[in-house]
């Protein structure tokens, strides 16, 4: 395929027919175009977007490119949850345990870190022996025995998006509305799902920090849902701060435990279960939201959602004994406190350039072919609103070497404003609510 022309042709902001892009994507996933002409084309559509019809095109083209999760009547009904990625953003790792736990089946696709943020299947695998690339046919009987699967894009799904997730994030083409609609619901789609639910991030560490283009995204997905027999409902989430305490993968995975035993950061548990309530409803476990808050509050109190969580670990290959000793999971050989340098109030805890240090010290991808240190991160047990006093250890940094403490520190440094006033504790958690009806502020 010639591809050169349809760049041009978008890079000049016309619209490309719904053939066009299916001979595009069908192109790329089978390798006939390589990635620097990719990559270009994504480039243009970065800078004049898509219109409807090409959307739908990308989305259905690249959700058509592998196989499909298929599943008999008996199955319990299915629903997944997305976001869009975030500092600290471990929801998925408890969501899916937990919905599981309270009486709907959970086939979730996770993606890899992009960019600053860091990625489900990067988590799941600090845990020693876990295995996310699981064959379709043996994620589909997983979830058919025990409620859940885990799993990351084989060659089997989405394989076009597979290809250009990862081509998206070294080139600077990530925080595109129809890229990140196109890319999430392909993947989504392709599960034989009931039912969507998806944590938009808006603020200074998310991808899209104004909060018009996350109504935007988050109206996008729910319409290609809706139009795909996907019922969909997004929340608007904040991300000017870290979710919960830990960044970082190993450390994340040990935050998610203590939330499933009922120990987690507030704002963490409160995320998870606003989104674990809709996820119930959306697959008709429940009819109401607080309802829907009960039951899963009911699965942590009893220990049903930690033992889930055990299953499905143990189901795919990992560690379970993790779950009970987290000092099994990697730990880095480095481990220092960060004191507040004076008397005030937290003014700002900024999330993105935690992130970009925690990549930079080896917890995240700069390139496609960089391996992952799961052990290295950050703690930071402040938010916006909290009162300290100089001398105060208000961060832990976990790093592999000198120059991993150093770049932890300065990105802290910069990252946490204090000052003698409060200033409030930023963007609320749950700023809207979107469905097919439209849109709710909270």
């Amino acid at each position: 395929m010639i591809v050169v022309p349809l760049i041009e042709r978008k890079r000049d902001g016309d619209v490309l027919s719904q053939d066009e892009w299916q001979r595009v994507i069908d192109s790329y996933a089978r390798g006939d175009i390589p990635d620097y002409q990719m990559a270009a084309l994504l480039m243009a559509v970065v800078f004049n977007g898509l219109e409807d019809d090409e959307l739908s095109a990308v989305t259905d083209a690249m959700s058509n490119s592998g196989a499909q999760l298929m599943f008999g009547p008996e199955v319990l009904p299915r629903v997944d949850k997305h976001s869009t990625g975030g500092v600290g953003d471990k929801t998925s790792l408890i969501l899916a345990p937990l919905v599981a736990s309270a009486g709907a089946a959970v086939p979730m696709i996770s993606g890899r870190g992009l960019g600053h943020t860091g990625g489900t299947l990067d988590k799941l695998q600090a845990i020693p022996g876990f295995e996310v690339q699981l064959p379709l046919a043996e994620a589909r009987r997983q979830v058919e025995r025990i409620g859940a699967a885990l799993i990351g894009q084989t060659d089997e799904i989405a394989p076009a998006d597979r290809k250009l997730y990862a081509l998206r994030d070294s080139t600077a083409t990530v925080d595109s509305i129809p890229l990140m609609a196109a890319s999430i619901m392909s993947k989504k789609l392709a599960e034989g799902l009931n039912g969507l639910v998806l944590d938009i991030k808006t603020g200074s560490g998310a991808f899209l920090p104004d909060a018009e283009d996350g109504l935007d995204l988050a109206e996008t997905m729910v319409q290609l849902g809706e139009d795909r027999d996907c019922p969909t409902v997004a929340l608007l989430t904040a991300m000017d701060r870290p979710l919960g305490y830990a960044c970082g993968n190993a450390l994340e995975v040990v935050e998610s435990i203590e939330a499933l035993r009922g120990e987690g950061p507030d704002d963490l548990v409160e995320l998870v279960y606003r989104l674990g309530a809709e996820m119930l409803v959306l697959a008709g476990a429940e009819d109401e939201l607080e309802a829907a808050r009960a039951t899963l509050e009911q699965c942590i109190s009893s220990g049903d959602a930690l033992e889930k969580f055990r299953e499905i670990v143990t189901a795919q290959g990992g560690e379970a004994g993790v779950l009970d000793d987290v000092t099994r999971l990697p730990s880095a050989p480095m481990v220092e406190t960060y004191e507040a340098g004076a008397d005030g109030f937290v003014l700002a805890v900024e999330p993105r350039g935690l992130g970009e240090a925690i990549v930079a010290m080896g917890g995240g991808r700069r390139t496609m072919e960089d391996e992952i240190d799961p052990a290295v991160g950050l703690v930071i047990p402040v938010t916006p609103g909290d009162r300290v006093t100089r001398g105060q250890p208000i961060a832990t940094i976990h790093a592999r070497t000198d120059s991993g403490i150093a770049v932890a520190r300065s990105a802290l440094d910069l990252a946490i404003e204090i000052g003698s006033e409060s200033e409030g504790t930023g963007l609320p958690l749950v700023s809207h609510r979107v469905t097919a009806g439209g849109v709710e502020g909270l």
